[in-house]
């Protein structure tokens, strides 16, 4: 077993990556537990694939459990199901030294988070991640909240987990789609601070897309230690932690653009954006334009999303997509905050980036409009 430290005093916990992990969940969770009973909150999709296997490794190790039952699908973070996820923990009678577990990708996680971290003004919970999106990204870092009408993640709270169980062998379920969306945020700790794990992942993505639990270990333990030394130095995002989101200023444009459909998956998102990022570094002359170029190279090697024009149906015009990049939470004293790149594996915050410019990239991006 992997494990990951985030340190941060009193609310530090660790990151467990391994394969079977969901069989021996009640070991690992057991010591955390002041009496023996969880309430495990899911997806119907997860639910149909792991959900016995957790209930069972629970009931093993002595833990009783109750569980919710959530539709699948980025339209279940948000304000309907945040009041009904809260609402069944309070019937459940869960109190503040109890635990919640969110076992799913993203959406469950920062759902579950963000209802444990507003109930009785603050819940632990274990985030049991099931994509490998959740197990790289969104699982690590207390970063919990719902999507509004207004844009993604604007209503949330900083709400650290107690424990983190990242099973390999889940992944195996995934779909491919979902498995390469997952991907896009492993390439981004690359390009943003680790160039010799994007030279890694050129050698071994493919073979982490055919399967191979080296590969995946791997790039799960390196994305995660990442991501907890960033999360350990800044953890409310007041300075170095904002480049945790290269890529997802165009990002969250694009999944608002296609109403957080299935037209585009986070994932994707992020591995477009991170393109046009690059690109837009290389347009200013902040690194050379061969680091877009074989950033390119490898989305599409491995089967990817990579331009605009990979999103299937309309979208809006460049300046509805500017527009609704104004929403974005990295907007500071109503300016844009861009995570460009002096190359790969060198992001930087910008806060100057000229307005023309980004608009000229997405008009030339959109064929013009």
């Amino acid at each position: 077993m992997n494990r990951v430290a985030v340190e941060l005093g009193d609310r530090s916990y660790e990151v467990r990556i391994a394969q079977g992990l969901l069989l021996r969940a009640g070991e690992e969770i057991a010591p955390l537990l002041r009496r023996k009973r969880v309430a495990v909150v899911t997806d119907r999709t997860v639910a149909d694939l792991h959900l016995a296997t957790l209930v069972a490794a629970l009931a093993d190790a002595g833990i009783a459990s109750e569980t919710l039952i959530l539709p699948a699908g980025e339209a279940t973070k948000g304000w309907q199901h945040l009041g009904q996820v809260t609402e069944w923990l309070l019937e459940e009678n869960v109190e503040r030294r109890d635990l919640v577990l969110a076992l799913g990708g993203g959406v469950i996680g920062d759902l579950v988070g963000f209802s444990a971290a507003i109930l009785r003004r603050g819940v632990r919970f274990v985030q049991v991640p099931t994509t490998l999106l959740a197990q790289v990204d969104s699982s690590v870092g207390g970063k919990t909240g719902i999507n509004t009408a207004q844009g993604k993640n604007l209503v949330g709270a900083f709400h650290q987990p107690s424990l983190v169980l990242a099973d390999i062998d889940v992944l195996a379920t995934l779909p491919d789609r979902d498995l390469l969306s997952g991907y896009g945020e492993v390439v981004k700790y690359g390009l943003l601070g680790d160039a010799a794990f994007f030279d890694w992942l050129e050698d071994n993505g493919p073979a982490l897309r055919r399967g191979d639990q080296a590969a995946r270990l791997a790039a799960v333990t390196r994305s995660v230690a990442m991501k907890a030394g960033i999360v350990a130095r800044d953890e409310t995002e007041e300075g170095e932690r904002a480049l945790l989101n290269l890529g997802h200023t165009f990002c969250h444009a694009l999944e608002k653009a296609t109403g957080f459909s299935d037209r585009l998956l986070h994932g994707e998102g992020v591995a477009i954006g991170c393109t046009l990022a690059l690109e837009l570094s290389a347009r200013l002359g902040l690194c050379p334009q061969e680091d877009p170029s074989r950033l390119r190279a490898h989305l599409r090697a491995m089967g990817m999303k990579v331009d605009l024009a990979d999103i299937p149906g309309d979208l809006p015009g460049a300046e509805a997509l500017v527009a609704l990049m104004g929403q974005d939470k990295k907007v500071v004293d109503g300016q844009l905050r861009f995570i460009l790149a002096h190359g790969i594996g060198k992001a930087f915050v910008a806060t100057d980036v000229p307005g023309d410019a980004v608009l000229q990239l997405l008009q030339d991006a959109l064929g013009g409009r």
